[in-house]
């Protein structure tokens, strides 16, 4: 009887932790990452702390395309991790919202001709 009376808390245990686990990832998920300016950030593009706005000289344009100043990382005009503004501010998600990280996705504003 000493053994099995372990074996009911053990099962508790395990469901209350795997319960946890569920409420914090559905309440993690459910959060929207949203720019100052109040639209938000896709999914595909941030957890939750990779996006911020940036100012313009964070980002410089070469002939090669986009260039992160920070990182001296080159997204080409046509990479799909370029994105147009909503805002028409740049803003920049990087993995883990890090400065020094590889670009996720890159908002840009409108391009002048």
């Amino acid at each position: 009887m000493h053994g099995s009376a372990k074996w009911p808390r053990y099962a508790f245990g395990v469901s209350a932790i795997a319960s946890l686990g569920f409420l914090t990832s559905s309440v993690t998920t459910s959060l929207a990452h949203q720019a100052k300016s109040g639209w938000t950030y896709p999914t595909s593009c941030c957890s939750g702390i990779d996006c911020r706005e940036v100012p313009q000289k964070a980002i410089s344009e070469r002939p090669e395309g986009y260039v992160i100043v920070g990182t001296g990382e080159v997204l080409a005009y046509k990479d799909s991790r370029v994105r147009n503004s909503p805002d028409g501010e740049y803003h920049w998600c990087s993995v883990g919202g890090a400065e020094n990280t590889k670009t996720v996705c890159l908002f840009v504003p409108p391009r002048s001709y």
